[in-house]
C-alpha cells in the first residue's frame, strides 16, 4: 500500500462514525458476553467502514464474522482495518439479501448475532464523484456497487417517464412536490441531458414554490435524491428479500440488530418484527386455535431507540436513525 493510500485509509475511518455503537452492543451485548467463552457467529449485512464490527470482535474475542458489503471501495477499506482480527474475519462482496449464500459458503448453518446498518455510507456520500450528494458536484450515479451494470440515477433522470418519476419521489422520498419536480425533469431534459448532481439539485430547487422554498429546513432536493438513490439500490427490496430469509438462520437465543434512516424502512422492520412475536394467527372467528403458532421473537424495545444529545453533538447524521432489535425464543412451527 502507498504512503497516498495509508493517508486515504486513514481519512475515511476518521470521518466515519458509527451511529448508534453502544446502543448496538447493547442489544447484541449477552450474545457477545456468551463468545468470550463459545464460538460465537456474527452476520454484518452491512460492513460499510467496520465500526460496529470491530467492535463486536473486541467484545467477543472468540468470535467470528461474516461480514458483506456491495461497494467494492468500502469493502477493500473495511478489510484492511479488519486485519488485526486474521482469520476470525470472512468478507464478501455481495448484497446482504444474498446472506444465505455467503453462510452456507462458510459451511454456517445458523448465525447468533446479526447487524443490518441500512442505508448510505459517509464514505459514499463524501465522494462526490459517486453521486449522492448535492453538496458537491459530481456525476448522476449513486450505485452502491458501480460494477453491478444496473441502471444508474442517470438513467432514472433522463430515461424514465414522468409517472414512474413521480411515483418514485413521491413514494421513496415522501416528496409532497413529486408532481412538479417530476415535470420540470421531464421538461429540462428534452433540451439536454441532465449529468451531474449540481444540475438536478438546481433543477430540484427551481420548481420548488417560492413559499416552500422560503420555510425549508432542508435543501430542497433532499427527498429527491434519497428516492432516486432508494430507486437505484431497490434498498426496499432489498430489506424485504432480508427479513423474509433472516430468522430461519438465526440461532435460538440470537439476536437481530437492525438500524434504518428511513421511515419506510423503519416501518418494514417495525412490522415484521411484529409479525414473527405473534402468537396464534388463527381468524377472530375460530374459538379454538389450530394453528399452534407461538412468538418466535421477543421484541426487546418497544419503541426504537434512537441516538441521544452527546451522539447528536458529534455526528448529526445519527439524527434519523433508528435501533430496533429482537431476541429469537422458538423456532417456527411448520
Amino acid at each position: 500500500m502507498t504512503m497516498q493510500q495509508q493517508g486515504q485509509e486513514r481519512n475515511a475511518a476518521d470521518l466515519h462514525i458509527p451511529v448508534l455503537m453502544k446502543e448496538t452492543l447493547a442489544a447484541l451485548q449477552p450474545v457477545l458476553d456468551a463468545g468470550r467463552g463459545r464460538p460465537v457467529r456474527i452476520l454484518d449485512g452491512t460492513l460499510g467502514m467496520a465500526g460496529h464490527s470491530c467492535a463486536m470482535l473486541r467484545a467477543a474475542p472468540r468470535a467470528e464474522l461474516c461480514a458483506l458489503d456491495r461497494d467494492e471501495e468500502a469493502l477493500e477499506l473495511a478489510r484492511r482495518r479488519l486485519e488485526p482480527f486474521g482469520g476470525r474475519v470472512h468478507t464478501y462482496h455481495c448484497r446482504y439479501s444474498q446472506f444465505g449464500e455467503a453462510l452456507d459458503d462458510l459451511g454456517w448453518d445458523r448465525v447468533d448475532a446479526v447487524l443490518l446498518d441500512i442505508g448510505v455510507s459517509s464514505l459514499q456520500l463524501d465522494e462526490a464523484e459517486r453521486g449522492f450528494s448535492f453538496y458537491g458536484d459530481g456525476p448522476l450515479d449513486m450505485r452502491m456497487d458501480q460494477h453491478s451494470g444496473a441502471p444508474s440515477a442517470w438513467h432514472w433522470v433522463n430515461r424514465e417517464n414522468f409517472d414512474r418519476l413521480k411515483e418514485c419521489i413521491a413514494t421513496l422520498g415522501e416528496e409532497p412536490q413529486a408532481g412538479r419536480i417530476a415535470r420540470a425533469i421531464v421538461d429540462a431534459r428534452q433540451k439536454s441531458p441532465i449529468d451531474t448532481t449540481a444540475q438536478l439539485a438546481a433543477l430540484v430547487e427551481k420548481a420548488y414554490p417560492p413559499a416552500w422554498r422560503a420555510k425549508a429546513r432542508r435543501h430542497p432536493a433532499t427527498r429527491t435524491f434519497q428516492a432516486l438513490r432508494m430507486a437505484v439500490n431497490d434498498e426496499l427490496g432489498e430489506l424485504r428479500r432480508f427479513l423474509d430469509a433472516i430468522l430461519g438462520r438465526l440461532s435460538l437465543g440470537g439476536r437481530l440488530a437492525v438500524i434504518s434512516f428511513h421511515s419506510l424502512e423503519d416501518r418494514m422492520v417495525k412490522q415484521a418484527m411484529r409479525h414473527w412475536a405473534e402468537g396464534c394467527r388463527c381468524p377472530r372467528h375460530v374459538p379454538v386455535c389450530v394453528c399452534h403458532h407461538v412468538p418466535e421473537v421477543e421484541i426487546l424495545y418497544k419503541k426504537p431507540v434512537q441516538a441521544d444529545e452527546e451522539e447528536l453533538a458529534v455526528n448529526p447524521r445519527a439524527s434519523s436513525a433508528k435501533l430496533r432489535a429482537v431476541e429469537k425464543i422458538a423456532e417456527a412451527v411448520s
